[in-house]
């Protein structure tokens, strides 16, 4: 993303606006902070095209690390100024963050999809092309096992045990984690390594440990992971909109709707702290019918 841009604004800041240091060095904070989101979600590559989806991702990002109210509205007004200047200076045409409202009662609910909506998605990536076989892989691990994108880009060979059925993540903060995954996952990947992989790295000779791959045999990215499941849900029969993080939602939201005890899911997305994880614990519609149907006596 355009790091001139962000010097302008301190400039201006500085000089304009005769900030303070320490107000300055606050703005710019919070601007790295975002920047370093949208890098690891693979999300746009300028401050030109974040999309709604992009901010909407960010915002819920920002609940489930626990920051306060008071915080999550001072991060929101440096961006929302920021995006001002830029447009102020024709870098960019809109502000996408100058409707972001903050409401002072509980913290909206995480995005997440359906289990209806993830077997469009799995069904969308049907197929035995090469790359379709890479997409399901990819989809199967990222929903099996809650993974962030940077994990999933960073995921090497040595670190999936077939045998155990289970991966070791390198997460934030050198945080490392065994995450187990089931028998779709295992079949996608092992489908994706003989019929996939190895073919792409053998007719374009690379060789390196990262598990997923591009149409060149090149480590996958994690701007290619969010264009692989743009070009999913394009294929599917939905007609919604996806950001890699909203599948950890999804893992996350399907774990607790079917009894999961909430430690457990806590460990699972490496969260270092109980009240991160505790977004969570909203119920879903299914869930509700579910108990509706089993507790009340005229059904």
């Amino acid at each position: 993303m355009e790091v001139k841009w962000v010097e302008e604004f301190k400039k201006y800041l500085t000089v304009e606006r005769q900030y303070s240091l320490a107000t300055v060095t606050a703005y710019a904070t919070d601007l790295k902070n975002f920047m370093q989101f949208i890098d690891d979600s693979g999300g746009a590559e300028s401050f030109a095209t974040i999309a709604n989806t992009d901010v909407h991702a960010y915002m819920s990002y920002l609940y489930e690390q626990a920051y306060k109210t008071t915080s999550i509205a001072r991060m929101l007004s440096s961006l929302r100024s920021f995006y001002s200047f830029l447009m102020k200076n024709k870098h960019v045409t809109n502000n996408p963050f100058i409707y972001v409202q903050l409401k002072r009662h509980p913290r909206p609910l995480p995005r997440f999809f359906y289990e209806k909506e993830m077997n469009a998605l799995f069904e969308a990536t049907k197929g035995d092309d090469l790359l379709s076989i890479r997409d399901n892989a990819l989809l199967e691990t990222l929903y099996a096992t809650g993974m962030r994108v940077s994990e999933c880009t960073g995921l090497t060979l040595d670190a999936i045990d077939f045998s155990m059925k289970a991966m070791l993540l390198h997460g934030k903060g050198s945080k490392d984690r065994y995450v187990p995954f089931g028998k779709y996952c295992a079949h996608a990947l092992e489908k994706y390594f003989q019929e996939c992989r190895t073919p792409l790295l053998t007719k374009f000779k690379k060789q390196h440990d990262y598990v997923f791959v591009n149409h060149y045999g090149n480590p996958l990215t994690n701007a290619g992971v969010t264009y692989i499941l743009n070009s999913i849900i394009k294929k599917s029969s939905l007609t919604t909109t996806i950001h890699p993080h909203e599948l950890r939602h999804t893992f996350a939201t399907h774990l607790m709707s079917n009894g999961a005890d909430l430690r457990a899911v806590q460990e699972l997305l490496g969260h270092s702290s109980l009240s991160t994880t505790q977004i969570y614990t909203h119920v879903t519609p299914e869930h509700l019918q579910r108990d509706y149907r089993k507790y009340f006596p005229r059904t």
